[in-house]
């Protein structure tokens, strides 16, 4: 089963709450109060700069030729720093760049059907650092968006569905940061790696899903959701692959140490429905 359907199909196991403690009901506040930013900043329908507008045929295809030009960049990129990685990290991008074809691919559900949803302003880039815990509530932080990207890009109007998959890479990172000891004091050993993956894959997927079902609930009233689960999947799905790439490309050029992370989540997302 591909990633986003088992977000949307996890059981979550009742001792699940003594593993993670309180953390489950602060993921599901934190999906609320994303919902609750959406529809806030969909609400203003008689200011051109913040009025929702619905997607188009030729806004899907915009979007499809985006995506793939970026991910190639990126998987090009991959191609020209093979040489400075070494042992697993080597085997899991020349896994990802065998599997170029059906990665570029993926994109093309952007053109298979007609996505009824609305595009509005977003937050746009949307992770844990962008988020601060008073101990109670969040407080979300940062509204420039993405730095890289010109201001014009990043005051685009998109689909929230954007920020949503932002987020759950973010959880992604949370759960790999930690089990490959990027936190300064690596609490996992090296030959139990194998191991402990599993744990990480089930946390992350819990989480992800808690945050997921919270934000759905509570995001209806904005209007901007797609109209069918099917057209909801493709957005996940898209937009999960075209921030792991983008986390590729960061990782490569900022911290090569961390490039582990990306693939790993790339090859995750990837993973066959027989694989899953």
């Amino acid at each position: 089963m591909p990633f986003v359907e088992r977000l949307q199909h996890a059981t979550i196991p009742e001792f699940a709450g003594e593993l993670i403690g309180p953390y489950f009901e602060n993921v599901k506040l934190l999906g609320k109060r994303t919902a609750e930013l959406h529809v806030a900043l969909a609400s203003n329908r008689d200011d051109p700069d913040f009025s929702p507008e619905p997607f188009s045929i030729l806004y899907q295809r915009s979007l499809y030729q985006s995506m793939r030009n970026h991910s190639g960049q990126m998987l090009q990129l991959l191609k020209k720093n093979l040489n400075s990685v070494r042992g697993v990290v080597l085997d899991d991008a020349l896994k990802v760049l065998d599997r170029q074809n059906v990665l570029l691919n993926r994109f093309r559900a952007l053109l298979s059907r007609k996505i009824n949803a609305n595009r509005t302003r977003i937050h746009g880039d949307f992770h844990l650092g962008q988020v601060l815990y008073t101990g109670k509530d969040y407080v979300i932080i940062d509204f420039e968006g993405e730095p890289a990207r010109p201001l014009t890009e990043r005051r685009i109007k998109r689909t929230p569905i954007r920020d949503v998959a932002g987020m759950l890479r973010s959880f992604h990172y949370a759960a790999y940061t930690s089990l490959f000891g990027h936190l300064g004091s690596a609490m996992v050993r090296p030959e139990d790696l194998a191991a402990m993956e599993p744990w990480a894959r089930i946390w992350n997927v819990w989480i992800s899903s808690t945050y997921l079902q919270s934000y759905l609930d509570h995001a209806q009233s904005g209007g901007f959701l797609p109209a069918h689960r099917e057209e909801l999947n493709i957005l996940l799905d898209v937009y999960l692959l075209e921030k792991a790439l983008y986390e590729l490309g960061y990782e490569l050029n900022n911290r090569p140490d961390w490039v582990r992370i990306p693939l790993a989540g790339i090859l995750q997302l990837l993973q066959s429905p027989e694989a899953a």
